[in-house]
């Protein structure tokens, strides 16, 4: 009677989360908001002709819709310890959608920038709960696989949309990039049918929190841009108001004891330092190809593209392996690869565009391993009512790496502009390397505390 009972149950949760088709359908969703992201870096040229614009006017289409991905990222899965994961998500994909459908009217660039900020505000939703949900539904035995699967998702938007942008942009004009992102509205009746239904509670948010969370990277972002240093003293005395903020609500934005936890944020590290060394190697590698080797932006896509499509077929391969054997040997599998891209694209780059092609491979594979397994060691040591904005504030962390990755590596290359091409790239790489260096350093102490703690 007691079997019969609990296979019940089990058919009961079943229907209540049929956990792969979702992590199916959220995987194509993370794609297309990803790809919708790097689409854009492929379309700046003509929006800069188009609206007669300069270089740096035109570039806050893509780091102002990053800014705000970033921070809505954080805000939903804040929301997400409050209000129901469907509820966050179709709010976010109907503003995604909507604001999609008005950018094919934006005839003018404060109207597009405007777009890409409410499509940004959208799109947020969807990696940030979908972390959430992973570590909410799925039993940490499936968790890699499915993170896996989902970070797999992420790098094969980053790997197509040059592809799929370029095409669209040569074939239509950029204003048919927006018709991709309202796709969104054909998922909803998808998400409503197999997403979990939640009961919600009420909380006051904090607001002010938010805000000066909002207004903290914000500054940070735009310091590493313009090295204006009001801008740097502004954002250094928001994230003092915060921390003194936090310390005095009762529902924090940002959990204070989650800066406190000294594994967590070594984590937060790791994965801070793998999203600088990709987003610095995507901007680097077209410009790279560019210059030493006289490529096309079509042949740079297809040049970028094999190593995220390896990225996402190994997802299923590294997911089993998470789970097999844990999260540590993929961490450690991760930093082996980065190490070996930035040595390679140090030393070999400038031998031939083939060997950029073959490199990438190592990054893209390595990068996903080591977020995918990084997202899953947080999920597992955060109790579960942290989970939310444990990872909304990972997924912060590591978008501000991007930006400071990108920022970065054009700092280098304008302070090394004397200089050889295949100098620069090899000092530049090298840098990387030393911080894959530090990241893999921090891992060990990790490793060492967490070894420590169990003994114990």
């Amino acid at each position: 009677m007691s079997s019969l009972s609990s296979s019940m149950t089990m058919n009961k949760d079943q229907e209540a989360f049929q956990e792969n088709k979702v992590i199916l359908l959220w995987s194509f969703t993370v794609w297309l908001v990803v790809m919708n992201t790097t689409m854009f870096n492929v379309a700046l040229p003509s929006v800069l002709h188009d609206f007669t614009l300069s270089s740096s006017t035109a570039s806050w289409i893509v780091s102002g819709y990053s800014i705000v991905f970033a921070i809505s990222t954080l805000t939903y899965s804040r929301l997400s310890d409050f209000i129901p994961i469907k509820r966050l998500l179709i709010f976010g994909l109907t503003v995604l959608g909507i604001s999609s459908i008005a950018g094919l009217f934006a005839n003018q660039f404060y109207l597009l920038l405007l777009v890409r900020l409410l499509q940004a505000a959208g799109a947020g939703a969807v990696p940030g709960l979908a972390m959430v949900l992973a570590g909410r539904y799925i039993p940490v035995s499936r968790r890699g696989k499915a993170m896996s699967l989902i970070a797999s998702a992420a790098s094969l938007g980053f790997g197509l949309g040059p592809v799929i942008g370029g095409a669209i942009i040569q074939l239509f004009g950029w204003h048919y990039l927006f018709v991709i992102t309202s796709l969104v509205f054909l998922l909803f009746p998808l998400f409503k049918k197999l997403l979990p239904t939640e009961g919600g509670q009420k909380v006051k948010f904090d607001t002010l929190g938010g805000v000066l969370t909002g207004l903290s990277v914000t500054g940070l972002l735009l310091f590493l841009s313009t090295f204006s240093y009001p801008v740097l003293f502004g954002s250094l005395l928001a994230m003092a108001i915060l921390w003194r903020h936090i310390h005095h609500v009762k529902m924090p934005f940002i959990q204070p004891d989650l800066l406190k936890n000294r594994q967590y944020t070594k984590l937060l590290f790791v994965g801070f330092t793998a999203f600088i060394i990709h987003f610095s190697t995507l901007f680097l590698m077209p410009i790279m190809l560019s210059v030493m080797f006289n490529k096309e932006p079509a042949a740079i896509g297809m040049i970028i593209f094999p190593g995220a499509m390896l990225s996402a077929a190994a997802a299923q391969f590294i997911g089993r392996l998470i789970d097999r054997l844990g999260n540590v040997p993929l961490i450690f599998f991760g930093h082996f690869f980065l190490f070996i891209a930035t040595m390679s694209f140090s030393f070999l780059s400038s031998l031939s565009p083939y060997v950029i092609l073959v490199t990438y491979m190592f990054m893209s594979t390595g990068f996903s391993a080591l977020t995918s397994s990084i997202a899953n060691e947080a999920s597992r040591i955060l109790p579960k009512q942290e989970i939310g904005t444990g990872m909304g504030m990972a997924q912060l962390i590591q978008f501000f790496g991007g930006a400071f990755g990108v920022a970065l590596a054009g700092l280098l290359l304008v302070w090394q502009k004397e200089f050889l091409p295949e100098v620069i790239y090899r000092n530049t790489f090298g840098l990387l390397t030393i911080l894959i260096v530090g990241s893999l350093s921090v891992f060990i102490l990790y490793f060492k505390s967490i070894n420590r703690a169990s003994s114990n």
